[in-house]
């Protein structure tokens, strides 16, 4: 019999109540509030071009793929429209048993079927859908065949798949030399670095770092951000404000995300099952993430404006919100020059036929956005 979640867990909690407002998040006093609400319009920053996040480390089972899902669901629920997550671990990657399967698709599936994806549609056959709205596309469990995804099959995928997601996450393996992961820094706008409140978690993290500062990747390293997962409040062993500290001198910022039982239970994803502190802490990763789209989208405009107003000729997909996506004419997608290198992304030109081209993003004009954002540590907070 399959160890799906319906089998193995004992209860399914009831969802915790959340206040309705604009935002799932709860939030408190004014000055909090008026916080909150700010990270909420950085969130919600108008897409104007495909960005891609990135979510890696050295050492397996410290919640890449959780923090793939938490995030995702989150800026799919903030954001409100669409989000993907494709799986590119080359070891049976477990995304998508974080999802209820619509489809037995995997991403080398989508790959083999590229020439007949024209649509959104197309490409939603492949995809399951999460209570948020966001959607995987998984990975073969079997990793005698979900290795056969590589670099190519990742570069070919991503440009089908980023004329129709503004957003798009990559679970990447525990590995960075094999094929795929080449392809998946390459065409990063950020990283997500994942540690543990642990000696061996940290050091690995760290040295993931090491690794990509050494290969060519020093300037996505200054603008990751890393995640401390699974941190116990009770724990005494470990001094959590040192692992923040370390990684404040080398990233853009820290986020510490708290142990939480839905999470480890290693099932679907759920925004609403979780303690209002997980919540809180992703809302915050979200909003680090958003700081860099929006620096990268004022190539495009002032990401504050209507999106109307960002550039002639681009219009919003049929039902969405209006701080969403803005979403391309249907057209080739031949960016010339070849693949696009960390920190870029793409611009339409006004002549017909032309396709996407590479452009980079200029650098910010406001000090305070290229000032480093800091991680707090809640008080107590170590590892058991």
């Amino acid at each position: 019999m399959e160890l799906t979640s319906d089998r193995l867990l004992r209860h399914q909690p009831k969802a915790r109540k959340n206040n309705t407002g604009p935002s799932r998040f709860k939030f408190g006093a004014k000055k909090e509030e008026a916080e909150r609400q700010r990270k909420l319009e950085l969130i919600r920053t108008p897409v104007m071009s495909c960005y891609r996040i990135a979510v890696i480390s050295l050492k397996g089972g410290v919640g890449k793929t959780t923090t793939t899902m938490a995030l995702g669901a989150t800026l799919a629920t903030e954001r409100q429209d669409k989000i993907l997550a494709i799986d590119a671990n080359p070891d049976a990657g477990t995304l998508g048993r974080r999802v209820r399967r619509e489809t037995g698709a995997t991403i080398r599936d989508l790959v083999q079927a590229i020439p007949q994806l024209n649509s959104y549609m197309d490409i939603r056959r492949f995809t399951s859908q999460a209570p948020s709205g966001l959607e995987i596309i998984a990975n073969d469990v079997d990793p005698a065949v979900s290795t056969t995804f590589n670099d190519q099959d990742y570069r070919a995928a991503l440009d089908v798949l980023g004329r129709q997601y503004p957003i798009i996450l990559t679970d990447s393996g525990t590995g960075l030399l094999y094929s795929a992961m080449r392809g998946v820094l390459d065409l990063a706008d950020q990283l997500i670095i994942i540690s543990t409140p642990s000696v061996d978690g940290a050091s690995s993290a760290s040295t993931t770092l090491d690794w990509l500062s050494a290969n060519g990747f020093a300037d996505l390293v200054q603008r990751s951000v890393t995640v401390i997962s699974g941190v116990r409040e009770t724990g005494k062993m470990i001094k959590v404000e040192d692992i923040v500290a370390h990684f404040e001198t080398r990233c853009r910022g820290v986020v510490v995300v708290p142990f939480d039982e839905h999470l480890a239970a290693g099932a679907e994803v759920d925004l609403d099952m979780m303690r209002p502190k997980t919540r809180d802490a992703y809302f915050d990763l979200a909003a680090l993430v958003a700081e860099d789209i929006a620096r990268t989208q004022q190539g495009f405009g002032n990401p504050n404006l209507p999106h109307q107003q960002l550039q002639q000729g681009f219009a919003p997909p049929q039902g969405q919100p209006q701080q969403g996506f803005v979403s391309p004419p249907q057209q080739p997608y031949t960016p010339p020059g070849g693949a696009p290198q960390p920190g870029q992304d793409w611009q339409q030109q006004p002549g017909p036929g032309q396709g996407w081209q590479q452009q980079s993003a200029p650098p910010s004009q406001d000090p305070q956005q290229n000032q480093p954002q800091h991680g707090v540590v809640p008080p107590g907070w170590t590892q058991q």
